[in-house]
């Protein structure tokens, strides 16, 4: 026991050569709010929501069904703390480099909603994005099963250089898909078609090893009307609406029924699932509502406040630093 899951203490441990690739993100705010530096918290003072932890959790890899954590830290310096060939489904909703800020909405505390959170969400340019993603996902990749599934969640200003990224890291024929959320709010403009869809990459680490269940959903043709059919590469779900019970207030916050689909399809029952920009906690409900386990890392304790409540309201046994 004893070791430290992301341990800052106004200087960085990083070695030279990540301090040159994560320059930029030390220098701005990033998802989640502005960096302010991680207290050291030591992985034998994780205990469980309500109770001890049983068992041994000296790497979050190893820690017992059912856990779920949401952790104060940074994706990069997390990755050292996190047990090789651990993780069965990673799943990370990272910056657009939107140019803008992204912050809760006015008058949601009037709505009964407790997040009040911001961040900045750009990089300058693709190049400083890519430059701060490249080495979180080199660095992921060894904690990676040989039969695990990799999601990385984007939108029309970079998917296209992600792919490349995951090409160069992970080996073009690694690709499964390239899937579509399909929503319909936002995006519209009289000078293009409405832009209406995110961009999820899913990669895998071996062809013939990677772990998949095909999610289903209803059939809507009249023959197959009332029976369930295989979802194709193109996910309609709705975003959340204004007045949906699970908006929590969150800037950003993604479906829980996008992340259900999500976990059930790519990570086995039992498995780990890794969400190292958790935000809201989405990822995290929806792991231990499928019966898996889950790690969640943000850089903004906003963010893991409203993670922890949503899982201590779910009654999900979520993990904490204390």
């Amino acid at each position: 026991m004893g070791e430290y899951l992301g341990a800052r203490e106004g200087r960085t441990t990083q070695s030279s050569r990540e301090r040159g690739g994560d320059r930029r993100a030390r220098s701005t705010k990033m998802k989640g709010g502005k960096d302010t530096g991680w207290k050291p918290v030591p992985l034998d003072r994780v205990v469980r929501w309500g109770g001890a932890l049983s068992g041994a959790c000296d790497h979050l890899g190893g820690c017992t069904l059912r856990a779920v954590i949401a952790h104060h830290t940074d994706w990069l310096q997390a990755a050292e703390h996190i047990a090789p060939a651990s993780v069965d489904f990673l799943y990370a909703d990272p910056p657009f480099n939107t140019g803008s800020a992204k912050r809760t909405p006015p008058g949601a505390g009037r709505l009964g909603r407790g997040a009040v959170a911001s961040y900045s969400d750009s990089f300058g340019s693709a190049a400083g994005f890519i430059a701060w993603l490249r080495p979180r996902v080199v660095a992921v990749v060894p904690l990676l099963k040989p039969s695990a599934l990799v999601a990385l969640h984007v939108d029309w200003r970079t998917s296209h250089h992600v792919r490349l990224l995951l090409d160069e890291v992970l080996g073009e024929d690694r690709f499964v898909n390239h899937l579509v959320w399909s929503y319909g709010l936002g995006g519209s403009s009289p000078r293009r078609f409405a832009r209406k869809h995110d961009d999820i990459l899913l990669y895998c680490l071996d062809p013939a090893l990677y772990w998949f269940e095909a999610p289903t959903v209803p059939a809507t043709s009249v023959r197959l009307r009332g029976k369930m059919k295989k979802s194709t590469d193109v996910l309609d779900i709705p975003s959340i609406n204004n007045m949906a019970a699970e908006r929590t207030g969150y800037p950003t916050q993604k479906p829980l029924a996008l992340l259900e689909m999500l976990v059930r399809a790519c990570c086995p029952p039992g498995g780990l699932v890794l969400d190292p920009c958790c935000g809201s906690g989405t990822t995290l409900v929806a792991a231990a509502r499928c019966g898996r386990r889950g790690v969640g890392l943000d850089i903004s304790e906003a963010a893991i406040r409203v993670a922890r409540q949503r899982l201590s309201e779910g009654g999900h046994g979520t993990l904490r630093a204390e």
